[in-house]
């Protein structure tokens, strides 16, 4: 107990009187913030003008679909365990081939999904990515379950966005 109190007092002492005070930090946060008010705003002309997102922007999530027209989901169910909103579910299958699987079953409820990445990051196969697709509307909820219909996406729509993975993982 002793120590906790020294090294605590030892941390009050190693601050200057400006520190403990904290004027130069309010008087920095005051300056970032006038600052952002003088700037010039901006506006996009939406839907006239289209938002094009950088590569590290996180959409609506898809299934991968190479250029064979094979998937790259092995169905292992990594993303549903991992997703927080239980937005994800997968259904196994074996293929011809031996020992390979494949998601019978792949839907994700659109209105769960809070767009986190988390399956993205999990998936051991790159098999499910964040896309750039940011306009999503429904008219009622059934609309808005997609499977494996409105989730596979050709890799070569994707190359950007698996490189920036591939970069950063």
């Amino acid at each position: 107990m002793a120590q906790t109190s020294n090294s605590l007092k030892k941390r009050k002492k190693d601050l200057t009187f400006w520190q403990k005070i904290y004027i130069p930090e309010i008087a920095k946060g005051l300056a970032l913030t006038f600052k952002n008010m003088i700037r010039p705003k901006f506006t996009m002309e939406y839907p006239e003008e289209k938002f094009i997102p950088p590569p590290s922007y996180r959409g609506r999530p898809v299934l991968v679909l190479e250029e064979t027209g094979e998937e790259r989901c092995v169905a292992c169910g990594l993303c549903s365990r991992v997703c927080p909103a239980l937005a994800i579910e997968v259904q196994a299958a074996e293929t011809e081939r031996e020992k390979e699987r494949y998601p019978e079953k792949f839907e994700i409820n659109m209105l769960r999904c809070i767009f986190c990445g988390l399956c993205e990051e999990v998936c051991p196969e790159e098999a499910i990515v964040m896309s750039k697709d940011y306009e999503l509307a429904f008219t009622n909820r059934e609309d808005a379950i997609y499977g494996k219909d409105k989730l596979l996406t050709p890799v070569s729509q994707l190359q950007d966005r698996i490189e920036f993975l591939r970069k950063y993982k």
